[in-house]
Parts: C-alpha cells; sequence; structure tokens
C-alpha cells in the first residue's frame, strides 16, 4: 500500500489540475532522426511500369494448350516477320506468356539500367533457363520508358521425373538484374522555384508543428509553415536561390523528434505483438478461458519538501492475471500494454490468449491506441 500526503488546495485549482493529469499520459520519448527519415521532397518519387512479354527457351516448362496468351503472341510475332501461321496449329510448350514488371526513380537518366521482374500470367512449370524477348515497358499514363530483354534468374529449380518431383523456391517468377534500358526520363521538380515541400510519411499535426519549428530555428527565419497535417511548405531563402540541392540536402539532415502514434500491431499468424510505448489501457476487467485479467487505476499524489515547489498529480496503475491454478501476479506502473503482456506471459498465457485479449480490450474501448492485426 503506497502512501498518499494530502494537503488543502482551493477548489477551483484542484479542478484545473485534475483535468490537467486526465489529459496528460506521461510516456518515453521518441528518438531523435533526420528530417529524411520521416519526410520525403514533393516530387521526388518511383513509378511503376509494366509490360507484356514472352520467355522463349524454356525446357518443355512453358504455357501448355490452354493457355491462348502466349500462342497468339508467338504468332503475332512471327506474323512481323512475314511468317502467316494460324494461332490454332501452333503449339510451343517452350514460351511462356509473363507480365514484366518494374520500379523507376525519378533520379535515373536515359541509357541507365534499372531491374526488372518476370512472372508467368499462364500455366508454366517453370521459367529456368529461359531468356525474356524485348518487351516496352509502360507508365500509367500509357507511355514507354523502358524497355526489357535478357536472361532470367529464378534463384530456385523445379524438376519432374515419373511420378517424383522437386521445387525450390517460386519458379514461375524471375529476376532479371538490370534488364531494362531507360529510353525516357520520369518528369519531375523537387521544387515550384520559390519553396519547397516537405512530405511527412506518417501525417500528424504534432510532427508537422515540430518540424515548421525546427526548420525555422536552424535557417533563423521563418521559412517553414505547414500546410496541413502532412505537408509542409519551406520558402527558399535568397542564399540558397542557385542550389536548391545544396538547401535540401541541409533540410534533410536537420534532427528532429517525431510524434509517435500509439498502435499495438497483431500479426495472428505468428502470435507477435508488437506494441508502442504511448499505448495506455484504462480500468478494465477481462476473462478469456480460464484467466482473468484486471486493470485499476488510481490516482497519486506527490507533495515535494518545500511549500512552494509543484506538486504532482498523476494516474498511477495496477494490472493484475490470475491463472487457473491461482497463481497471481499484480504489477504497479503506468497500465500500458507492455506491463499486462508481462503479466500475463508469467501466468503461462499463449500468444493467442495474449492477441485476444487485447482485440476483447480494444472493442470495450479501454484500449488506447490503433489496433492493427495482420
Amino acid at each position: 500500500m503506497r502512501h498518499i500526503q494530502c494537503w488543502k488546495f482551493p477548489a477551483l485549482i484542484i479542478w484545473l489540475v485534475l483535468i490537467l493529469a486526465v489529459s496528460t499520459v506521461n510516456a518515453n520519448e521518441a528518438p531523435m532522426v533526420r528530417v529524411k527519415d520521416i519526410a520525403r521532397i514533393q516530387g521526388v518519387r518511383d513509378n511503376q511500369l509494366y509490360g507484356l512479354g514472352l520467355v522463349i527457351g524454356l525446357n518443355g516448362t512453358g504455357d501448355g494448350s490452354g493457355s491462348l496468351a502466349n500462342v497468339q503472341m508467338v504468332a503475332n510475332m512471327l506474323e512481323k516477320f512475314g511468317i502467316t501461321v494460324s494461332a490454332d496449329d501452333l503449339k510451343v510448350r517452350n514460351v511462356a506468356a509473363v507480365m514484366v514488371t518494374a520500379m523507376i526513380s525519378s533520379s535515373v537518366r536515359v541509357g541507365d539500367q534499372i531491374d526488372v521482374v518476370v512472372s508467368s500470367i499462364g500455366d508454366a512449370r517453370s521459367l529456368q533457363g529461359g531468356y525474356l524477348l524485348q518487351t516496352p515497358l509502360q507508365a500509367a499514363n500509357g507511355q514507354i520508358y523502358a524497355a526489357a530483354q535478357g536472361p532470367l534468374s529464378i534463384g530456385g529449380f523445379a524438376s519432374r521425373t515419373g511420378g517424383s518431383s522437386g521445387q525450390q523456391n517460386h519458379p514461375t517468377v524471375a529476376m532479371i538484374p538490370n534488364g531494362a534500358i531507360v529510353e525516357q526520363e520520369i518528369p519531375h521538380s523537387h521544387s515550384n522555384g520559390s519553396e519547397i515541400q516537405l512530405v511527412l510519411m506518417e501525417p500528424d499535426f504534432g510532427t508537422a508543428a515540430r518540424l515548421v519549428e525546427t526548420v525555422n530555428q536552424a535557417f533563423a527565419q521563418n521559412l517553414a509553415w505547414a500546410q496541413d497535417q502532412s505537408t509542409i511548405l519551406v520558402k527558399i531563402p535568397t542564399e540558397y536561390a542557385d542550389n536548391t540541392v545544396g538547401m535540401i540536402a541541409r533540410l534533410e539532415e536537420l534532427p528532429i523528434r517525431p510524434e509517435t502514434k500509439a498502435r499495438v500491431v497483431i500479426n495472428e499468424r505468428t502470435g507477435t505483438v508488437v506494441m508502442g510505448a504511448d499505448v495506455r489501457i484504462a480500468t478494465v476487467a477481462v476473462s478469456h478461458n480460464n484467466l482473468s485479467v484486471r486493470v485499476d487505476s488510481y490516482w497519486q499524489f506527490n507533495q515535494p519538501q518545500g511549500l512552494l515547489d509543484e506538486t504532482a498529480i498523476g494516474m498511477d496503475y495496477s494490472i493484475g492475471a490470475e491463472a487457473p491454478e491461482g497463481g497471481l501476479m499484480i504489477l504497479s506502473g503506468g497500465s500500458n500494454v507492455e506491463d499486462l503482456v508481462n503479466a500475463l506471459n508469467a501466468v503461462g498465457a499463449s500468444p493467442r490468449d495474449i492477441i485476444a485479449i487485447l482485440q476483447a480490450i480494444k472493442a470495450a474501448g479501454a484500449l488506447y491506441g490503433d489496433l492493427i492485426i495482420m
């Protein structure tokens, strides 16, 4: 039992202090990071490319007769070379129709090479040993930005002999390192001439306000202001008018302590629970199978020795978990998910028990934070 020292306060002061104590949560501070770790420059981004192609040279492991895509594509290709063949007469087990995908950055230039991924879209058994014919890669706007071609690498194998078969990795998806040559650059701009836009990867009003303060202090000018919870506009000062790259480099290296969201991430397949330091649990009692869980809250007052020193008032908690055998464990301190999970682990609760209890606490409205289930 804790000893609580009592004293007299005017009613208004007590009321204001209680409201402040309820609304304030003591959480672990987030680490200092660079701006480039939490934000990106508007206009500097990756783009997706895709194309439909043919893989040849397969050892009888290509698309079967039921796949019409590769047959029609082979017939169209032969027609370009002046050879007219009916698609109904073609049987090409050494050919597979594939979808070719790639990511292209706005920083690449014409002649640069990028990696591509080749995936079967038919019933091919394996792409091992195949060769991709030249395939144009287009973006969502329909324009062609690269062309892919080359030998495939699947990093595995698939074999079949008689009634037995063996397989390693995924033989119908392959890579071609540096398999595409960039033919057209992605239009981009990292500024509009007078200002730079920083976009937060995790939108948050607190982080946006803190980033504005950090930028203004670093440049000793009021250059930055927040447009919303995710976009911060930074005016380019006169000394960086002809050196926006240097301005961006300096911005990205500025240290900042971002706000962190209260989250609990659950992976039901593996039984993994990852929790943030800001997650809190209110007063609640849960019964799951033969496990009983209880979270209690109570006010704690701390009066320093000096009469003029500030009095600390806050909420304290106790967490208890009871197993079928009757073992009881009570933890005192902040009612966070870590304490709850530790109490449940101490009495032998399984990961699935912990996950089910956390879900029930969230459904009851007693878990303050986002619960993300994967």
